[in-house]
């Protein structure tokens, strides 16, 4: 059913009419002229109320302007106050020198400190680092055998495929190899090549995460004693931890305890390192890896740090990989 359209009622009053002389009594007779009744009812409301003079009309369109001036005088001294308030007024207009600038920084910093140089490298970094465990089986009673921790490492992704670096020493000889990852997914991995002089193993993950992200490397060619790094891992298994330093030395020469391998060019660190670290990222400041912590230092043939730990060069480990050097 069509809507009927609707009027807006008119704002002259209502007068009562009598219903016989507003309406004809033939429907087809159409008029448009007032009845008289109507006209004297309107000469009655005009007596009543006069319409006002020119003069009157006149002074109230004044007053109304100079209202209207007045809340504008209003409306511009509060504009003043405020810019004044947030900009001072200098002499020479509104301008913002270097020393307001300087100010403005200071202030911020002061108030919101930005996160460390190290915290900075972590958060870069974490979501490539993986846990690294060696398994063998071992025999528990007449229910036959289970899996049991042989090795705990640490390893770093370095192709977002799943492609983990680590050190060999962390897998060799484990018949399973377990990775964890840093959202805690877990899965089963395989060695996919070696470089046995520099203790540097290859792993591929069976199982990866949907947003799993590759470290970014960076070439040594620039690392230079007193650099700030960070080693990340999992000593002793806990983790993943983070122990910043800098780089003591460059082409370092390392012997293992057993005086079985010799390792060349090594970068030297004093970030704390310890078992459990080994095959794990040491990154620059900017959470870049420039090495893979593959050794420490034990002079006393005690499984602690001393202050001496030693990394191979990324271009040797991603070699490993078979990827192009820098």
């Amino acid at each position: 059913m069509r809507r009927p359209a609707l009027y807006s009622s008119s704002s002259r009053p209502v007068q009562h009419i009598d219903a016989s002389a507003a309406t004809g009594s033939d429907r087809n007779e159409s008029s448009f002229s007032q009845p008289a009744s109507i006209d004297a009812a309107t000469s009655a409301i005009a007596a009543s109320h006069p319409r006002p003079s020119s003069l009157s009309r006149l002074a109230r369109r004044l007053a109304d302007h100079q209202l209207y001036l007045l809340w504008s005088l209003v409306g511009l001294l509060a504009l003043l106050l405020a810019i004044s308030f947030f900009f001072p007024l200098r002499s020479a207009g509104l301008r913002l020198t270097q020393s307001d600038i300087d100010a403005a920084v200071l202030k911020t910093l002061e108030t919101s400190p930005l996160p460390s140089p190290a915290a900075r490298a972590y958060d870069a970094i974490i979501p490539s680092v993986v846990r690294v465990v060696g398994l063998n089986k071992s025999v528990k009673g007449k229910d036959g055998k289970e899996d049991a921790e042989r090795s705990v490492g640490t390893g770093v992704v370095i192709v977002d495929k799943g492609i983990i670096l680590t050190n060999l020493h962390v897998v060799q000889g484990a018949e399973t190899i377990k990775v964890t990852f840093a959202d805690g997914l877990e899965s089963i991995a395989t060695i996919t090549g070696i470089q046995a002089e520099n203790d540097l193993a290859v792993l591929q993950a069976h199982t990866i995460p949907d947003d799993l992200a590759a470290a970014t490397m960076r070439s040594t060619a620039e690392l230079v004693p007193g650099d700030q790094v960070m080693a990340v891992g999992y000593p002793f298994g806990i983790g993943p931890s983070a122990s910043a330093g800098i780089v003591s030395g460059l082409q370092r020469t390392f012997r293992s305890p057993e005086g079985k391998q010799q390792m060349t060019n090594l970068i030297q660190f004093d970030a704390a390192a310890n078992p459990g670290n080994s095959g794990g990222p040491l990154v620059t400041m900017d959470g870049a890896v420039v090495g893979i912590v593959t050794a420490i230092y034990n002079p006393n043939h005690q499984r602690t740090f001393v202050g001496i730990g030693f990394a191979v060069p990324i271009e040797s480990a991603a070699s490993a990989a078979g990827m192009p050097p820098f």
